[in-house]
């Protein structure tokens, strides 16, 4: 099956599973869902954040992108344009604006993303709240730079950049700090790296933690390591936006994976 048959036969599969909140019993889910991922909040930084975004698209310089992971489907050579890079492997804004959103109504402080790419996605997270402490980890060197110099031109103080292989800086990261509150992980696409990445970050999740799952139908992988995840023991709550799967670890929740409507 071509990868992108398997995606638009698992969006029709969503499409037809997503409800909205008039389907949620769980008071959990309807508050997620009303006052989370449907309620847009004042963000002031996003007009700033998208001209970063168009700046990125019309730059036509190349860079070389090493790739630890599945590889882009668009994109199949290291050697890649910026614009490329913002155009199709940047998360959209839709998402970001969705995870400043969680970490202000959650109140997550210590943030972590596995895939800085240009590093957008990083700043949303960082200028979520003024508490957010944002470490960001990214295997490509030139692209890691490109993001450093984007926070420095900006004045982002609160984010960490962490340049290397995610194998072998996750763990070293993880043995170095106490607990987090929210991880994106948007790195490698798949199965054996996800579901490592995902153990190690266990070691650290407390109840009120927060893991978002990216690209959980890119690929027959990435859907099984989605599969995986949402069926472990310390998961109580799962919801599938097609784009991303999010996951709740509070035993006081339903055990049970929502399909919503985004």
């Amino acid at each position: 099956m071509s990868a992108k048959f398997f995606q638009l036969k698992s969006f029709f599969a969503y499409w037809l599973d997503a409800v909205d909140e008039h389907s949620l019993h769980s008071p959990f889910l309807f508050d997620f869902y009303t006052n989370v991922l449907i309620k847009e909040f004042p963000f002031q930084d996003v007009d700033a954040l998208k001209r970063i975004k168009r700046k990125f698209e019309a730059d036509h310089r190349t860079i070389n992108v090493t790739d630890f992971g599945a590889g882009s489907l668009k994109m199949k050579t290291s050697s890649r344009k910026i614009s490329d890079i913002a155009r199709i492997s940047t998360t959209p804004e839709k998402y970001s604006r969705l995870y400043s959103r969680i970490l202000r109504h959650y109140n997550c402080t210590d943030i972590l993303e596995l895939g800085t790419s240009l590093g957008i996605n990083a700043m949303y997270l960082a200028k979520a709240h003024d508490a957010g402490r944002v470490t960001t980890i990214e295997g490509s060197n030139e692209t890691a730079s490109i993001a450093k110099q984007l926070f420095d031109d900006n004045g982002i103080k609160n984010i960490q950049v962490i340049q290397g292989n995610i194998d072998q800086e996750l763990p070293r990261f993880l043995d170095s700090i106490e607990k987090i509150d929210f991880a994106f992980i948007d790195a490698n696409h798949r199965f054996e790296p996800t579901i490592r990445y995902v153990e190690l970050i266990l070691k650290k999740i407390h109840m009120n933690s927060i893991l978002v799952l990216d690209d959980i139908h890119y690929s027959s992988e990435m859907e099984r390591a989605w599969n995986v995840v949402q069926s472990h023991t310390e998961v109580y709550t799962s919801v599938d936006l097609y784009r991303c799967g999010l996951i709740f670890f509070n035993p006081s929740l339903t055990k049970q994976n929502a399909v919503l409507q985004f």
